[in-house]
């Protein structure tokens, strides 16, 4: 597989970003590991979105949120986002319980191309960078692709939990970044 450039969201991504939102909009593909991407218009408002999850200063009073650093995933020859990933540096409640510290998507056109496979193993690096020792990521059972992209990036599976409030099931996998 070719060479790909793992990014923070920037200004210079801001036409890739949108042209990324509007194709999974446009074919009702979920947007996992994008955070608020889905709502917001203007690449511009999730790139600032992004880096203030990002920085070492105070997040948000009043959310149980954690701090994030958001990846894209671009193909240098065309520039084109293939992919998003986030890595979640701690838990809350529900990310210890269902979520994980990594969620990840492709988009729709580039599937089943092995990016996400790529894209993920290409993030552990960073995991490591910032003391994580292992990774839970999840998935639902139907979504052979991302079990497939879990595996074959040392995930073990844990467990299947019920997620109350979503009505669907995750399984649970962990990778160890030793």
């Amino acid at each position: 597989m070719e060479s790909m450039l793992l990014v923070r969201p920037a200004p210079e991504y801001a036409e890739a970003i949108a042209d990324y939102r509007r194709e999974c909009l446009d074919t009702g593909s979920r947007m996992d590991g994008c955070g608020p991407l889905r709502r917001m218009e203007d690449p511009m408002d999730w790139i600032r979105y992004c880096a203030s999850w990002d920085t070492d200063g105070p997040l948000p009073e009043g959310v149980d949120w954690v701090r994030s650093t958001q990846f894209l995933y671009i193909r240098p020859e065309d520039r084109k986002m293939v992919g998003t990933i986030q890595v979640r540096h701690t838990f809350n409640a529900f990310l210890a319980a269902y979520g994980g510290h990594i969620g990840y998507s492709v988009r729709p056109s580039e599937r089943r191309k092995g990016y996400a496979t790529q894209m993920l193993r290409d993030t552990l690096p960073f995991c490591r960078q910032i003391g994580l020792e292992k990774v839970l990521i999840s998935c639902r059972p139907d979504n052979i692709g991302s079990r497939k992209t879990i595996l074959a990036n040392g995930g073990v599976y844990e467990s299947t939990v019920f997620v109350p409030g979503r009505d669907e099931e995750l399984e649970r996998c962990w990778i160890d970044l030793d």
